[in-house]
């Protein structure tokens, strides 16, 4: 269908077109097309006109490639919501699976490479990323936004340990590589793939890593006082979702905040957006 007849629901941020999702998102598309099609539905009052359910980045993208038409699932269901709920984004380790499959299937790394907007060294270094790290673990983190320095600081630790690594990271919904390497510093040297070999971390004596094993443990006593308001938290984000869910279903609302209070809009949509009470990893 013609793009110029695809009304967006929300407004993209400014600065979204030097964010890193965009670039890759351009490169993909550059190198094999849109692989995730735009979701639509027709606009209720205007004849012709579809509103973007989902594909915001995408749509812009190919605007900006000077295309004027593009492939859309048209859904019967105007609550935009429904599938920025429901679709789901891959995880490390399901993209490192997809990236292992494409390779035996004859797609060489320096098209993946292109498509996914990285070099073929980063690419090598994500095929290789969950060499060492043991089944449990995996079962635990295989749909966790975990980052790829997060698996490498796991193999340093034995089986048993990944697994209680693993566990500590998502009980503080902190998968980052930093949070990861503060675990590793308060492993047992028995515990530790090379126990022979004293722990190092760049930039830290042994002083400071006997404080941080000492912070490590208080850390966890505060993430259990936590988890305890974490139920009234989640409730009111949910009727809150609930109540700006409603109004930006309403086409009349968001185009008024668009042109009046666009920064209202970014929020409302970032509260709608939003899976957990959690603080998400952009916001630590």
């Amino acid at each position: 269908m013609p793009i110029s007849k695809i009304l967006p629901v929300k407004a993209l941020r400014k600065s979204v077109k030097e964010s890193q999702k965009y670039r890759q998102i351009a490169a993909s598309i550059a190198e094999v097309g849109i692989v995730e099609l735009p979701v639509v539905t027709r606009h209720r009052n205007l004849s012709g006109n579809y509103l973007l359910l989902d594909g915001h980045l995408r749509v812009e993208i190919l605007k900006d490639m000077g295309k004027t038409e593009v492939e859309c699932l048209i859904s019967t269901d105007d609550e935009d919501y429904t599938y920025n709920k429901r679709i789901s984004r891959l995880a490390a380790v399901q993209e490192h699976h997809m990236m292992k499959r494409a390779i035996a299937n004859g797609v060489s790394q320096e098209r993946l490479a292109r498509a996914l907007n990285i070099n073929v060294g980063s690419l090598q270094r994500r095929v290789r990323m969950l060499e060492g790290v043991c089944t449990e673990a995996l079962n635990l983190l295989k749909d966790k936004a975990c980052p790829v320095r997060t698996f490498e600081v796991l193999k340093k630790m034995t089986p048993l340990r990944q697994i209680e690594a693993a566990e500590l990271l998502i009980n503080a919904n902190n998968y980052s590589a930093p949070y990861a390497s503060a675990i590793y510093v308060s492993t047992p040297q028995d515990q530790l793939v090379n126990a022979s070999r004293p722990k190092r971390v760049k930039g830290m004596t042994p002083e400071a890593m006997g404080r941080m094993e000492r912070e490590l443990a208080q850390l966890q006593q505060n993430i259990s006082s936590i988890e305890g308001r974490y139920g009234a938290d989640n409730l009111h984000l949910t009727v809150a979702k609930g109540y700006l869910s409603k109004l930006l279903s309403n086409i009349r609302i968001v185009q008024y905040l668009s042109k009046r209070n666009p920064e209202f809009l970014s929020e409302f949509q970032n509260i709608v957006d939003m899976t957990s009470a959690w603080p998400t990893e952009a916001a630590r």
